[in-house]
């Protein structure tokens, strides 16, 4: 697990592929420091497995479902990435609860100025996700934790202060770029109790229903 708290910029040093599987070797500092191998490293927002490393590189295998799901198959020597290292148990949580698990990517339509701040809006390949996200809601690019300012059928829009976009590879990034989207966990498995619930009734005809409701977690304060 991670927070979406981007600890330092890595640069790809080399990229071996072999159709939609890839050996990523990133050069790094900080997420070397008490590196073993298996541990888990966010590349962009992706979970990804240390396979080997050195004293100032480490390797990830990407296998084809994370090289079709995610901005990784666009990925050049010398580019820049986002890096995490997994959430340690006596770590501050700083952002929000963040999985790796890309749910889809989007283009960055546009970046604006506005006073201290960036105004980045994406359109996200895949509509299913908008299900998941909400006006001031947590969201992931990147693999950086980010607050929704504004959404619609078509758009999401993020605001990013000036050290948010020093200290990651949003600086780089300008419209037609493509970025990796997590949404909000919660949300999902909120979608998930919704649609099965813990218990179940009759409605009276014989069939089952879930007790789980959306008045029933508005009623008790959830929603």
């Amino acid at each position: 697990m991670f927070t979406g708290i981007i600890e330092e910029i890595g640069h790809m040093r080399r990229i071996h592929s072999h159709g939609q599987a890839m050996v990523l070797t990133i050069a790094a500092k900080k997420v070397l420091e008490d590196v073993h191998l298996g541990d888990s490293i966010s590349v962009n927002g992706v979970c990804l497995t240390v396979i080997a490393f050195d004293n100032d590189t480490f390797s990830v295998d990407v296998m084809p479902e994370t090289y079709r799901k995610t901005n990784l198959r666009k990925l050049q020597t010398g580019t820049r990435v986002n890096l995490e290292r997994a959430m340690a148990a006596n770590g501050r949580f700083g952002g929000h609860i963040v999985q790796g698990h890309v749910d889809a990517t989007a283009t960055i339509l546009s970046r604006i100025p506005e006073e201290n701040a960036v105004v980045y809006r994406f359109e996200p390949e895949n509509k299913h996700i908008f299900r998941y996200i909400i006006s001031g809601g947590s969201i992931t690019i990147d693999g950086i934790s980010l607050t929704v300012v504004d959404v619609n059928d078509r758009e999401i829009a993020v605001s990013i202060i000036p050290h948010t976009l020093a200290q990651t590879v949003l600086h780089d990034k300008k419209a037609g770029d493509t970025v990796n989207i997590e949404c909000d966990v919660l949300g999902k498995y909120m979608e998930r109790l919704l649609k099965f619930g813990p218990s179940e009734s009759s409605d009276g005809n014989g069939k089952k229903q879930s007790t789980l409701t959306a008045s029933f977690l508005a009623d008790n304060g959830f929603m």
